[in-house]
């Protein structure tokens, strides 16, 4: 019979012996440790370490403890590892929500979608193919916090434990996103922090840019600006036109958005001021 599985985050202040003490009292759990990545960020002297083990376990016993052991300023996380909750939030474009929908589909993302909010309906056939709930929550002839207060309302009936931009085109206010530290991502269309804002893509190709790219990012209160989780690049050349540029741009988008979702839903992303750790 296969053992439940844990994933343990640890964050604190660097010293000698950390990984000794730390596996010490998994040892002392008769847990079996599966993998085990650390890292040490010398300018702030913080030392990040993500272990997973499986076993029957006595989690306050573990907890406790790790706190005699570690520095004062630790910060522990210890997660049953399971599919995440999460709501997604759209307007027009399909791609992303394409690509996250087929992959929860076939198991790819160790994530449950419990529904889809677009402020348009564009999506919402497309959505019930897939056997997921869309509610459309309009914009029109409402304020930015009449819309943001219902959309809010429609997510926190799903409880999600996040939630997701797939080109979700409007910006959220600090009052919404407090409701979600570091647990709202978005993709943004360009390589962060070039051509932040409207039609990136026709920026692009007036600058005559080489590559073109993508990043998902954690949101927070500046515009485009979160603790940033993956990016990637593709070459592009004068023989680019606007719309090439955006097909190639939306390619990218797909693929860096479930990546970085990946990366989030198995606990590998740590947050570090606004910067992330990335255990990949």
């Amino acid at each position: 019979m296969s053992q439940p599985a844990y994933v343990l985050l640890i964050d604190c202040t660097d010293q000698k012996g950390l990984v000794h003490k730390i596996t010490g009292v998994l040892y002392s759990q008769n847990v079996n440790i599966i993998g085990n990545q650390e890292f040490v960020e010398r300018e702030q002297d913080r030392f990040f370490m993500r272990t997973d083990f499986s076993g029957k376990i006595n989690a306050t016993a573990i907890l406790e403890e790790l706190q005699k052991v570690l520095p004062a300023d630790a910060s522990i996380s210890l997660r049953p590892k399971r599919a995440k909750n999460i709501v997604v939030l759209v307007t027009k474009e399909q791609h992303c929500l394409g690509e996250l929908l087929v992959r929860h589909q076939f198991n790819e993302l160790n994530a449950n979608i419990l529904a889809v909010i677009g402020n348009h309906d564009t999506l919402k056939p497309f959505t019930h193919q897939f056997g997921v709930n869309f509610h459309l929550v309009s914009h029109e002839g409402k304020s930015r916090e009449e819309h943001e207060k219902e959309v809010l309302e429609v997510a926190k009936r799903y409880d999600p434990e996040y939630l997701v931009l797939a080109k979700y085109m409007r910006i959220l206010s600090p009052e919404f996103v407090r409701n979600f530290p570091n647990r709202i991502i978005n993709i943004h269309h360009s390589f962060l922090p070039a051509f932040i804002g409207a039609n990136p893509y026709r920026q692009a190709y007036e600058r005559g840019v080489k590559i073109i790219g993508a990043t998902a990012h954690f949101v927070n209160n500046d515009l485009d600006e979160g603790p940033i989780l993956m990016q990637n690049v593709i070459p592009v050349d004068h023989t680019y036109s606007v719309q090439d540029m955006m097909q190639s741009g939306r390619d990218v988008e797909k693929i860096v958005l479930a990546h970085a979702l990946k990366l989030v839903f198995n606990d590998k992303v740590a947050v570090v001021g606004n910067k992330t750790i990335v255990f990949d």
